[in-house]
């Protein structure tokens, strides 16, 4: 539930910077601030399915569902990576229609500012979130952290085009620009979509962290206990990990089992959700 708070977040953001962006491109008629307001809704609908499927994530492990929901949170980042291919495309398309057909720019120093205020508080509500994703072991909120400073570097790049194009008179830079911004999204979202795989894949702890169990099984091989087929595997904020325990064979059945209910309580207490 502490993840869904920031999806929240997320929402309110998107909501706010769509709407600041569309007053711009109205004072402007810029395509690329256009392409940049568009990005801003796929922000929005990411951030709905980023609640919903953090919802879903959140349930407890249940008969039908004995490892739990996190999984779904797969469905968002991979709703997210199709939907930023998608504005990609639609940024492409607008841009190549008036590349052919350039307008003149109005109001530009104003358009201007309002799209750096919206994306400064992109860039703000990213960090929170990317701090937040990397504490909860949450992808949905990596990945609309991501998202969010993509659309932060969009509007960077749209900004710098306007403002070229209103001290230099060349207005292809706006279609080209807007251009470049498509093929950037094109890259994150492309980046997205392969980190979701991964995640439906069953991809392993990263190596730092497969190190870390490591560390916690080093002093018991020291004592003459053996591990073997330690395997480990992520599923949205849960992570799980696994290997079968040799111990000398005069020890008792209890000691054993003292021993493997000692080593898991350690494994538990490397980071959160670990099972």
């Amino acid at each position: 539930m502490q993840a869904r708070k920031y999806a929240f977040l997320s929402l309110g953001a998107a909501i706010a910077t769509i709407a600041l962006k569309l007053v711009a491109y109205w004072l402007t008629d810029s395509v690329g601030l256009l392409s940049d307001a568009l990005e801003s809704v796929v922000n929005l609908v990411a951030a709905v399915v980023a609640i919903w499927a953090l919802t879903v994530a959140s349930r407890p492990p249940d008969d039908e569902h004995a490892y739990g929901h996190s999984k779904a949170e797969y469905f968002s980042s991979g709703a997210e990576s199709v939907m930023i291919l998608i504005a990609a495309i639609g940024i492409g398309y607008t841009a190549s229609q008036r590349l052919f057909d350039p307008q003149p720019l109005e109001n530009v120093w104003i358009g201007v500012l309002v799209s750096i205020v919206a994306a400064a508080l992109n860039g703000g509500v990213a960090l929170v979130l990317l701090r937040a994703g990397s504490q909860l072991n949450s992808i949905s909120l990596r990945a609309d952290a991501h998202h969010l400073l993509t659309d932060v570097w969009t509007s960077v790049g749209v900004v710098v085009g306007v403002i070229l194009v209103s001290l230099t008179g060349w207005l292809v830079l706006d279609s080209l620009i807007a251009i470049a911004a498509a093929l950037n999204i094109v890259w994150a979202g492309w980046r997205l979509l392969r980190d979701t795989g991964n995640g439906l894949l069953d991809a392993a702890w990263p190596a730092k962290d497969q190190g870390r169990i490591d560390a916690v099984l080093a002093p018991y091989r020291e004592q003459g206990i053996e591990f073997h087929a330690i395997r480990t595997r992520m599923a949205g904020q849960r992570r799980f990990v696994s290997l079968h325990v040799l111990v000398p064979g005069e020890w008792s059945i209890q000691r054993g089992h003292a021993l493997c209910e000692e080593i898991e309580g350690k494994l538990r207490g490397l980071m959160a959700h670990v099972t």
